[in-house]
């Protein structure tokens, strides 16, 4: 197989049930520093959390009827055809196509969708000591190795073991605002993708998610399982936010403190 056309940058988003529309925008935006974008779609679905100081964006918000919600992602290229065909010989399944987006599933039945590189070049800054630039792919334990060869032949990005045994974190070229992590669960449950913040300072990350409306699941070995208002999973990883996505290359090969 030829080599994948460039991934030149990502949106994550925040797939979220319409009755807490309104809330968990606000909580994003507040999280992330960012203003909101008009709203586009038939419904209103799709917002853009807009990053201060003339950056690009890297975050969106959908509004989903069906389900609990979750995340995905937006993987923008220069050549969407090229890129879809070789998702298609990867394994993808393509659910739609329109002018300017293509909806395919992964292996294991991930959504993601493929769309046109509009010059997207500076993400995000670091916001209270945080940045969002992690998407998890959760994924059991059948499906785990193929869907991990999937996302890597995908991407071209070389898959690295972390320092826990069940993460391995794909590691994009530097530049790039959201990067991914698959683990590996410890029992067979559908596949789901949920967002991760890098931290510097977890409880004090914590205190300010709760105060702007998150609640407290549980605390594991390096990283914090948060709700947001829609009660949707995520969460605060004890990463440093100032090491740039791409970056750990750059210092010696370092994946950060935590496998999440």
């Amino acid at each position: 197989m030829t080599p994948p056309p460039a991934v030149r940058w990502i949106y994550a988003f925040a797939d979220r049930p319409r009755p807490h529309e309104e809330a968990v925008r606000a909580f994003w935006a507040a999280v992330t520093g960012s203003t909101l974008s008009p709203a586009r779609g038939e419904r209103g679905e799709f917002v853009t959390f807009l990053p201060p100081g003339g950056a690009d964006p890297s975050f969106k918000h959908q509004t989903v009827t069906d389900g609990p919600g979750g995340a995905h992602v937006d993987l923008c290229v220069e050549d969407l055809p090229a890129l879809v065909r070789h998702a298609q010989e990867a394994g993808a399944a393509t659910l739609c196509e329109e002018p300017g987006l293509s909806v395919l599933r992964s292996p294991a039945g991930l959504d993601f969708c493929v769309v046109p590189w509009a010059g997207e070049r500076t993400p995000p800054p670091v916001i209270a000591d945080e940045r969002l630039d992690q998407v998890c792919l959760d994924i059991g334990p059948a499906a785990h190795e193929r869907e991990l060869a999937f996302w890597a032949e995908l991407t071209g990005w070389r898959p690295v073991l972390t320092g826990q045994p069940e993460f391995h974190r794909l590691r994009p070229p530097p530049g790039l605002p959201v990067r991914f992590l698959v683990q590996r669960l410890d029992d067979e449950q559908p596949a789901r993708a949920h967002l991760d913040l890098a931290v510097l300072r977890p409880a004090e990350a914590r205190a300010r998610h709760e105060a702007l409306g998150a609640r407290f699941v549980a605390e594991g070995k390096e990283w914090i399982v948060m709700r947001d208002p829609a009660g949707s999973l995520y969460c605060l990883t004890d990463r440093d936010p100032h090491v740039p996505t791409g970056g750990e290359a750059a210092a010696g090969g370092a994946c950060g403190r935590s496998g999440c």
